[in-house]
């Protein structure tokens, strides 16, 4: 992660096919942008953790979501977010429509929405995909199970960090989902760059290959 902001305010990383080390053709640049005065948690005992006058704090509410996916109510007055945000049952909700509107820079011509992301070409038909989110100091308690089921592969200590990172949330709601324009995606994105840099040659190779296949064979039969 490096920090683009001469405040500190807003953290930068960049995820995808080309941060993992692929040439790929169609290859993209995926960027991840979070402010880095505001965190998410998942119960109020976890706000002890920080200066409350320092950090705005989000609170994740995933009672009525799909798995994977939650409501993020704003617990600390912002101006920054709380333009994008809704009222329901007498609390503010970050709505994940309106908060990817909102966030929308539109620096490169042409650019839309494609999910969580702002997506576009660069001269030369590199794809990008630029996504704001919210970031979490925590592992989610709903995939605490992951941790027990690395035994080989990745070691331990991969694993400690990785828990240790967090989470991130993506504005995109399930279609399905009672709040689909209000819903968050929980993101493990720096999660599965840390696993595919843990990854040994073989690993790597066949990962490779399996993204190909992703790409070339079950992407295109799906748009056909």
């Amino acid at each position: 992660a490096r920090r683009v902001a001469d405040n500190d305010d807003v953290i930068e990383v960049q995820s995808g096919s080309r941060q993992e080390g692929f040439r790929l053709e169609g290859s993209d640049y995926d960027y991840m942008y979070w402010l880095n005065n505001h965190r998410v948690i998942f119960d109020m005992s976890q706000s002890e953790h920080y200066y409350t006058e320092d950090k705005t704090l989000i609170l994740s509410d995933s009672s009525e979501s799909p798995p994977g996916f939650t409501l993020l109510e704003l617990l600390t007055t912002n101006r920054e977010v709380q333009s994008a945000c809704v009222p329901m049952n007498d609390r503010l909700y970050i709505s994940s429509s309106l908060f990817r509107q909102q966030t929308q820079t539109h620096q490169f011509p042409g650019s839309i929405v494609h999910g969580p992301c702002e997506s576009g070409k660069l001269p030369g038909g590199i794809e990008y995909d630029l996504a704001w989110c919210f970031a979490c100091d925590f592992w989610p308690l709903s995939v605490s199970y992951w941790t027990n089921r690395c035994h080989s592969w990745p070691d331990r200590e991969d694993v400690s960090e990785i828990v240790r990172n967090g989470c991130h949330f993506v504005p995109i709601g399930h279609p399905l989902g009672l709040y689909e324009q209000e819903e968050w995606r929980i993101s493990f994105s720096l999660a599965e760059h840390k696993l595919v840099h843990s990854m040994n040659h073989c690993q790597f190779l066949t990962y490779g290959l399996l993204k190909i296949f992703l790409k070339e064979v079950i992407d295109k039969q799906s748009e056909e």
